[in-house]
């Protein structure tokens, strides 16, 4: 039986839905994400939507969910709605759809859990396990080892993703080379010029001299890439391109890492498929997030406590983003515990 047959045929009573907006300032824009709560025979299942333009928050009340379903035949019903009635079509793109999409599946499978007194690990056979995560810092402009050094002073023991930048100097990497980095990311498949990272396959390849035991996220797969990441193959690894199985099967090259980030798939389905997919063909996994403000970072958590706990997620407490981190920040590994339904 698939991961995902293990939960389809959950029954699911909705009677009401709410949409609650969250906002925080970062250094670079507004960030906002909705909270969906769907309510049904006396339970509360929740979700978050994180798509990335803040005028596309709240969810707009729009969508009449209440009626008796399965998990499965919800998914469904959601699959044939306009998830943005109010906005114009070129400013929601696939990956918009697919995040407001699993906020709405995320809800349901949280809710038809709770319905039915159990919770997701239950339901796919697995206990829950401590979880290992990384931090992942911006290291400034210009950038530095400044932010890795006082993170280590709180916690010698902190790991870390980085996001590659062309500004990185050799003197850089060698200040970073033991400083405990696991992931880092290129960045090179985002077509927000904001975003963007590297293809320039000489960065890449002292990336990979300089953190030989690192995985390397999203690079752009090019002859000069190619060449640049050889020797560096079996640490090569996928993330803005990864939505479900078929994705998977388009990649230059059949992976040996993914990173798994549940709101690029958009359906449970898909989630729960590619993750059978990772595990019968030994492809290792981490877990990445989306700037989370409320319950999608639990779920995040409880994904990688059942299917991937020893990797290094990139999946800290949201306290470690805070402008001034509280002295009590949990530590690597993280304790799962108390868990109902998907929270």
């Amino acid at each position: 039986m698939s991961l995902y047959e293990r939960v389809a045929d959950l029954p699911l009573t909705v009677e009401g839905v709410e949409y609650d907006r969250r906002e925080r300032e970062t250094a670079k824009f507004t960030r906002a994400t909705t909270v969906v709560s769907l309510s049904g025979a006396g339970e509360v299942g929740k979700g978050e939507d994180v798509t990335y333009e803040a005028e596309l928050h709240p969810i707009p009340d729009a969508f009449d969910l209440a009626g008796e379903y399965t998990l499965d035949s919800f998914a469904a019903e959601i699959a044939d709605l306009d998830l943005f009635p109010d906005a114009e079509e070129d400013d929601v793109d696939d990956h918009f759809r697919h995040y407001r999409r699993w906020a709405l599946e995320s809800a349901a499978l949280d809710l038809a859990l709770r319905q039915a007194d159990t919770n997701l690990g239950a339901e796919l056979g697995r206990e829950y396990s401590p979880v290992r995560f990384v931090a992942s810092p911006v290291l400034g402009d210009p950038p530095s080892a400044d932010p890795i050094r006082t993170w280590h002073e709180r916690n010698p023991n902190l790991e870390f993703k980085l996001d590659a930048d062309e500004d990185w100097s050799s003197d850089l990497l060698a200040d970073l080379a033991d400083s405990g980095v696991r992931v880092v990311d290129f960045k090179a498949h985002y077509e927000d010029a904001d975003v963007a990272g590297s293809a320039d396959p000489d960065l890449y390849r002292e990336v990979a001299a300089a953190f030989p035991d690192a995985i390397l996220e999203d690079p752009a797969w090019t002859d000069d890439t190619a060449d640049a990441l050889d020797s560096a193959r079996s640490r090569v690894s996928w993330d803005y391109p990864i939505t479900g199985v078929e994705s998977v099967r388009n990649l230059p090259f059949e992976p040996d890492w993914l990173n798994i980030k549940p709101s690029r798939f958009g359906s449970v389905e898909a989630l729960l498929d590619t993750i059978d997919y990772c595990e019968e063909r030994d492809v290792s996994m981490y877990g990445g997030g989306q700037f989370e403000l409320d319950v999608g970072r639990r779920h995040l958590h409880l994904l990688a406590s059942l299917c991937y706990p020893d990797s290094p997620n990139d999946v800290a407490p949201s306290e470690y983003n805070d402008p001034n981190p509280p002295e009590d920040l949990p530590t690597s590994p993280l304790a799962i515990g108390d868990v109902r339904g998907f929270r």
